[in-house]
């Protein structure tokens, strides 16, 4: 009895000629997505460990510790919370600019993702003309 493999991107086959924006705008499709799980775990662990770094130097709750690794590695900074501390600013620095260029790694594989989608849209096009 021969089983069927799975198509690698059977939920871009499924979607194919299909717009759906509640699953683009929770990126359900780079979840799903197997070379995407890396940049997000990635993403999240910078994430998380961020918060618990900055909970431990500067003794910010975890709420603000997180909030305060979102707004920084966004690059919006509000200036509502800063660390205080010499080792907390030197800690910052580096998190920063190691957090920034994760967070473009994880936007570059959303790229991928979703330009494989519209160019899987265009050859099927170009196939009916």
């Amino acid at each position: 009895m021969e089983t069927k493999k799975p198509d690698r991107y059977e939920f871009e086959n499924r979607m194919q000629g299909r717009y759906h924006p509640i699953a683009t705008l929770f990126l359900l499709d780079v979840f799903r997505d197997p070379g995407s799980r890396i940049p997000l775990l990635w993403a999240g662990s910078t994430l998380v460990f961020g918060a618990f770094a900055f909970h431990w130097i500067e003794r910010w709750s975890y709420l603000d510790a997180l909030y305060f690794c979102v707004v920084s590695l966004a690059t919006v900074g509000y200036g509502d919370l800063a660390p205080e501390t010499p080792f907390g600013r030197a800690f910052a620095i580096v998190y920063i600019i190691n957090g920034v260029a994760i967070l473009l790694a994880l936007f570059d594989r959303i790229r991928v993702v979703r330009g494989r989608r519209f160019v899987s849209r265009e050859q099927q096009a170009t196939k009916n003309q």
